[in-house]
């Protein structure tokens, strides 16, 4: 028996063979879709101002290129959009669609495995972290995160010193009897360990906390140290120009229920300026730990770097305590620590 081929039945073919053409998948991007990105770093220009915005708008300005505009962004510094805290919830929602934000506040949002991107004295030097991304520890996070609905697109590491109100806290003991922002449960393990007490807020409320005295010191990026303006509010820095124990993964993350309802083009057209940002970001966070010790001179702070010799006994510090709480948090926790301990660089 013959079959003949009626209208619909020829235009479903004709429908069928459009949808399946190149041409159809690049119409598919014609329908514009607007994300927003947060962050609470102080907000600039594509040129100009903290590079972690510059990273946010040049990420915005190339995926939109790349995807013809079918993807656009709107850019929310200085946590204009919500609380640095709730950033995490309202990605795994996909409430947000992307922000820039230090790991470690992800363990705000019962995420107790995003601290091992503050770990003291783990992770020592920027070929280290940056070496995560395709070792065995960042390919074990990238699926705890996946699971947990966050994408990585863009890894940034940053090193980072400590601004006082005071005397300038290079070992252990100088945090004694003082009131210190570590700005993660790992940190804040340490410095009880060495007689500190504990304030917990994000970076943005730093330096409202050191002008009124509710902070004596704060622990956070050489990029933060700079662009909130501690400097105003400082005596002393240690900075991290000669090496560290403070290095805090701060990546540009996206909701996975957002990144998966895109098609594959513009996964692909995101993860890929993702990655080409990342060369940006290392310059610029180094360039910030150079800077930041002119800038605070330049104010009159003393300033100060720390020396192989106080590294050892923060990290021997941290090993006792920080290090031991993360891994028996659970059984990522434990496996991640693991990993990373294979990449630490000898002191």
């Amino acid at each position: 028996m013959s079959l003949k081929t009626g209208p619909i039945s020829a235009r479903r073919t004709v429908l069928a063979a459009i949808a399946s053409s190149p041409l159809w998948l690049g119409s598919a991007w014609a329908a514009s879709q607007s994300m927003k990105i947060s962050h609470q770093f102080p907000g600039g220009s594509i040129m100009e101002g903290d590079f972690r915005d510059r990273l946010c708008r040049m990420f915005a300005a190339d995926v939109e290129k790349r995807t013809r505009g079918s993807l656009k962004f709107s850019i929310y510094p200085n946590a204009t959009l919500m609380a640095p805290n709730a950033q995490f919830g309202a990605l795994k929602k996909g409430g947000l669609e992307l922000a820039l934000v230090p790991l470690s506040y992800a363990a705000n949002n019962e995420s107790p495995e995003a601290n091992i991107g503050l770990m003291p004295g783990l992770v020592t030097s920027y070929a280290q972290g940056y070496g995560w991304k395709n070792a065995e520890v960042g390919k074990e996070l990238t699926r705890i995160l996946a699971e947990q609905g966050l994408v990585v697109i863009s890894w940034i590491w940053q090193a980072g010193g400590v601004a006082a109100r005071g005397a300038p806290i290079v070992a252990p003991e100088d945090a004694r009897g003082l009131k210190v922002r570590g700005g993660s449960r790992e940190m804040d393990l340490i410095l009880q360990e060495a007689g500190a007490t504990i304030v917990n807020i994000p970076s943005n409320d730093i330096h409202a906390a050191m002008k009124s005295g509710a902070l004596d010191a704060a622990f956070t990026s050489s990029t933060s140290l700079i662009s909130f303006r501690l400097h105003d509010v400082s005596r002393s820095l240690t900075t991290a120009r000669s090496g560290g124990y403070w290095f805090m993964l701060e990546p540009l993350l996206m909701s996975k229920t957002v990144f998966d309802r895109l098609h594959k083009d513009q996964q692909a057209a995101i993860m890929a300026v993702g990655a080409d940002l990342e060369k940006f970001a290392l310059r610029m966070a180094q360039g910030d730990d150079a800077a930041v010790a002119t800038v605070y001179a330049r104010a009159g702070a003393r300033v100060v770097d720390m020396n192989a010799d106080t590294l050892k006994k923060w990290q021997d510090m941290a090993r006792t305590t920080a290090w031991v709480d993360f891994s028996g948090r659970n059984e990522n926790c434990a496996r991640l620590l693991a990993l990373a301990e294979k990449s630490i660089v000898a002191l």
